[in-house]
């Protein structure tokens, strides 16, 4: 069985974009997806990537703006034409209920794919422990006991591993999803990624020269 590791936020508007079609692309493929939810500016700036918060208005207006719209067309995906009230808000209980349902498996995949949609489609406050709430009891869990794990040490820490795991695996932003040990960034990039299920790619053969005078 293919395995991918999905590394993501649970704010993310590319991975939210890609939801629905990576899911499409695990089950026509039956690959095991590996949820790692990240806290994705710490992982951006161990790569020494700019954060939005640094980046030009020009920059964030065309990926807040018209790259979300293009892609959201594309995917058929709805979505709310303005960036989330609370996109800049504390999203560690939110990834903690996806880690707390297990790495992998479909209530995992629908939890995930749940806080997206919220945050994106319906502009949810994922912070909030009452649309936290909601949103487990619309998936039938119970809602008191996910958020008291997902809010517990073990998870939060898991939470961090993940984060570091990805510093690692030289993510530098959301969604990054790694195809049998091969790399993928970019919800764009689904169309490789189905492509690597079906016939992997040629081993990385390319020679970059160091960057910055890192070896």
């Amino acid at each position: 069985m293919s395995v991918i590791e999905y590394f993501y936020s649970a704010h993310s508007a590319y991975a939210y974009l890609g939801s629905a079609r990576l899911s499409e692309i695990c089950a026509a493929y039956e690959v095991r997806l590996i949820h790692r939810p990240i806290l994705l500016s710490p992982v951006v700036k161990a790569q020494r990537n700019t954060p939005f918060a640094d980046r030009t208005q020009a920059h964030v207006d065309y990926f807040f703006g018209r790259e979300i719209e293009r892609w959201a067309e594309y995917r058929n995906v709805d979505i709310i034409n303005f960036r989330p009230t609370f996109h800049d808000a504390d999203y560690s209980l939110a990834s903690g209920m996806i880690i707390a349902l297990g790495e992998t498996g479909a209530a995992t995949d629908q939890m995930a794919h749940s806080l997206l949609e919220a945050h994106w489609r319906d502009d949810v406050d994922l912070s909030n422990t009452q649309d936290l709430k909601q949103i487990a009891e619309n998936l039938g869990h119970n809602a008191q006991d996910l958020l008291a794990l997902a809010g517990s040490e073990a998870v939060q820490k898991q939470l961090l591993d993940n984060s570091e795991l990805a510093r690692k695996a030289s993510v530098f932003g959301s969604p990054t999803y790694i195809v049998n040990g091969d790399p993928f960034y970019g919800q764009d990039r689904l169309e490789l990624v189905e492509r690597a299920l079906a016939q992997p790619f040629a081993p990385n053969s390319f020679k970059n020269p160091p960057v910055g005078g890192v070896t």
